[in-house]
């Protein structure tokens, strides 16, 4: 009776945890809540990555993925694109590199456009926009809230994106190369060439917008307003050895990647 009682309470706690974490991130996956889980209470107070899993599916908490898709990435274009100049870069400090990406959110109305301007070594969202459209007006009020909202030293700093027309447009290069900002672009359509903008679109998408029914793009901008400062304040990253984009901010050198096969306890995520 007393091992059964135990049980229940733990399970009872875990319960309770994974929900307070899902009102903040509806789409935060089984994998990454275990994690939370266990960094929060403990190893010696967790249960095992399988039987967590099994709980969430015993009380219908795993998620489902939803197919919605538009395409948000032109880059059979007459403008000028830019050489690569991340590829092999190492990444040592904040406002080093900035990286720049764009994605889709479904409304009721139809789809709106999430501009994101984010810090390539910290993940830390730094500007952000969502327009009604894939115009290019909507993507600089991004890049023009991170240059605004930003006071360190931007000297060196390099801009990465895809080739997209948003991102090769006069209006937009006019106003990096006016900052003195280097111009940096992928060479092919492969998102690793962008990954960690790629990673930061799929978890603002997946776990903090997939799992809401938008009515008009007021309520997806007033939900962002949200969700940056959650994200860079109190989500964890695996690729930033389970510290928010915040923590890192003042760190320097290389952060250590929590990225380890499944036989060591995690699987690769995403981020």
């Amino acid at each position: 009776m007393d091992t059964v009682f135990i049980r229940l309470s733990h399970e009872r706690f875990l319960l309770e945890y994974v929900h307070t974490i899902r009102n903040q991130i509806p789409g935060m996956g089984g994998e990454k809540l275990w994690l939370m889980y266990r960094e929060y209470f403990g190893i010696e107070h967790s249960l095992g990555r399988d039987a967590f899993l099994n709980i969430l599916r015993e009380q219908g908490l795993m998620l489902r993925k939803r197919k919605r898709s538009c395409r948000t990435t032109d880059s059979s274009h007459g403008l000028p694109v830019y050489p690569d100049l991340v590829k092999e870069l190492l990444l040592t400090r904040s406002h080093q590199v900035w990286v720049s990406d764009m994605t889709y959110v479904w409304t009721h109305e139809g789809f709106c456009f999430l501009s994101l301007v984010s810090d390539a070594y910290t993940h830390e969202i730094l500007g952000w926009f969502v327009g009604p459209t894939l115009e290019s007006v909507y993507t600089l009020e991004a890049l023009k809230m991170a240059y605004s909202c930003s006071n360190e030293n931007k000297e060196k700093l390099i801009h990465h994106s895809d080739r997209g027309t948003q991102y090769a447009c006069m209006l937009y290069t006019s106003y990096l190369k006016e900052r003195n900002v280097q111009i940096s672009m992928t060479q092919s359509g492969d998102p690793k060439d962008n990954a960690i903008a790629e990673r930061i679109n799929g978890i603002i998408k997946n776990e903090f917008l997939n799992h809401y029914q938008f009515e008009h793009i007021t309520h997806v901008r007033q939900r962002m307003e949200q969700v940056v400062q959650f994200y860079n304040t109190q989500r964890p990253h695996r690729s930033l050895d389970m510290m928010t984009p915040a923590q890192v901010r003042e760190k320097t050198g290389i952060i250590k990647k929590r990225w380890k096969s499944y036989k060591d306890e995690y699987r690769k995520p995403y981020s």
